[in-house]
């Protein structure tokens, strides 16, 4: 509950316009789009329909989301899911398959050339990477 409060203060402590994904925490509308990225990062989201949610066009919610982020909406949503699906590899014994379709992909391909294309190695591989060294670190 501290580091929450603590970082609630910071948060709110930022200059209005502050770059950065806490910054851009701070705006109502990237903020909220950003929740709502993070809360269901399976949906096909569409970014008129992202910025119909949080009551922006299309083009003003790309141009602030790139200013506070540095990065379109479409790729936070791309990061986001590769940070899920790293997470659910290296903690939940789920098959890849599975964890594709959980963090938005309609194939276990499409899922693994992604996550090939941002860590460098396909999901298996890259699951017993960090198995191993985690392995490594207990003993």
């Amino acid at each position: 509950m501290v580091f929450v409060d603590g970082a609630r203060r910071y948060v709110n402590a930022l200059p209005p316009g502050s770059e950065g994904w806490l910054g851009a925490l701070r705006d109502r509308h990237v903020g909220r789009a950003i929740a709502l990225l993070h809360g269901d990062p399976a949906q096909a989201w569409t970014l008129e329909e992202l910025g119909q949610r949080v009551g922006l066009s299309r083009s003003a919610l790309h141009e602030r989301f790139v200013a506070l982020t540095g990065l379109a909406p479409m790729q936070y949503l791309a990061n986001w899911r590769m940070q899920c699906g790293a997470r659910l590899l290296r903690e939940a014994p789920t098959s890849v398959a599975a964890i594709a379709l959980e963090v938005g992909y309609d194939s276990e391909a499409a899922f693994s050339r992604a996550f090939k294309r941002a860590t460098g190695l396909p999901p298996g591989a890259w699951r017993r990477a960090q198995a191993a060294s985690n392995a490594g670190q207990r003993g």
